[in-house]
């Protein structure tokens, strides 16, 4: 569906209950996810940048009515994660931010207007029918504070920066590689911190058997996820050894 004729903003259903808002931006090659979970208690995943609010509400309210927004969550501190976080707290009166107790020490809780909900790694967040659970992933792709959420019921891994791809996006749901147009796009400016737990966290990531991978940019993924992010933590591996020391 077509939310906004003038900006090609979309919305589209990528597993039950769970809707890819996607923003195209043609002139960067570039495009923008953000995720809403409609249930009980809704939460949406990203905000994007402030100038995109007006867009990304107007697709929220073709779903539920932005007021009943209950948690507004992103991956960590980016202005493309977060950047609208305030307005949609100040559209939704109940709405608190949702990310990493690292996330609310250092930033969230100066930044926003009211004080994060802060996720231990490996807590569970109930949305009704839904349920998230919270995973710490450090530098992983970047940010001390960064971390993911893992929809339980449904296997979707909102996976922010993850496999992020360029162009507009239009596909929201593929079952086509990812992994080449996302590799391919990292090393154009490598945005991985290529921390020494890197690797680690990834299989930590691909324990959780995801079967749709959320991307903050590009479509969204459906199939092996386990497979598909160790296949991008031997390709990071690989990378990362061809890559020639620092003088």
């Amino acid at each position: 569906m077509i939310t906004n004729s003038t900006s090609g903003t979309n919305l589209h259903e990528i597993a039950p209950g769970i809707y890819r808002i996607n923003t195209p931006v043609p002139e960067a090659n570039f495009n923008f996810n953000q995720y809403l979970i409609a249930d009980d208690a809704p939460l949406l995943f990203h905000t994007g940048p402030r100038g995109m609010f007006p867009l990304v509400s107007e697709a929220i309210s073709k779903v539920l009515p932005l007021e009943t927004l209950r948690y507004v969550a992103f991956a960590h501190v980016e202005a493309d994660e977060m950047g609208a976080l305030n307005q949609f707290l100040a559209a939704a009166p109940r709405a608190v931010p949702v990310c990493s107790q690292v996330a609310a020490m250092v930033s969230v809780n100066d930044l926003a207007d009211r004080p994060a909900q802060a996720m231990a790694d490996g807590e569970l967040l109930s949305l009704g029918k839904h349920s998230l659970r919270w995973i710490d992933a450090p530098h992983v792709p970047h940010g001390w504070e960064n971390g993911f959420m893992m929809e339980t019921a449904t296997r979707t891994l909102l996976c922010g920066d993850l496999f992020t791809q360029g162009g507009n996006g239009e596909q929201a749901l593929t079952e086509s590689d990812i992994l080449g147009p996302s590799e391919a796009f990292r090393v154009q400016m490598d945005y991985y911190a290529h921390a020494p737990h890197t690797a680690a966290a990834l299989e930590k990531l691909a324990r959780e058997q995801p079967q749709v991978l959320a991307c903050m940019h590009g479509s969204a993924w459906k199939g092996d996820g386990a497979g598909l992010i160790r296949a991008l933590a031997k390709s990071l591996e690989i990378k990362a050894m061809a890559r020639p020391l620092a003088a």
